[in-house]
């Protein structure tokens, strides 16, 4: 599935499911909740916390997928086509960090 695939799969998701996109805002505490998510799945399988009986079942992918859903959501409520925004910003980032993390010492 192609990024441009995703958005309009979730587009048509909230047409048929989910009646509209909550807003904005509503959305953007959505995705810290999600992304909070993520990161009690990590700190536990890869810190050093350890699970709790309320963590059974949690599964990094799908937590992932959340996050992904709700950002998603964000893009297509805002006119962001995700495609071109990750070109642009892969762009960026080649143009101001392939030799920085090259020279990098504490990557080596």
């Amino acid at each position: 599935m192609t990024i441009a695939e995703a958005q309009a799969l979730v587009d048509k998701w909230i047409q048929e499911n989910g009646v509209r996109y909550f807003n904005e805002l509503t959305n953007m505490a959505i995705l810290t909740e999600e992304v909070g998510e993520v990161a009690r799945i990590i700190s536990r399988q890869y810190g050093e916390q350890s699970f709790k009986k309320s963590d059974e079942g949690k599964q990094l992918g799908d937590e992932l997928a959340d996050v992904l859903f709700v950002l998603i959501c964000l893009a297509n409520q805002t006119g962001v086509n995700l495609t071109e925004a990750l070109e642009k910003n892969l762009e960026k980032k080649t143009n101001r960090d392939s030799d920085r993390h090259k020279q990098n010492e504490k990557l080596k």
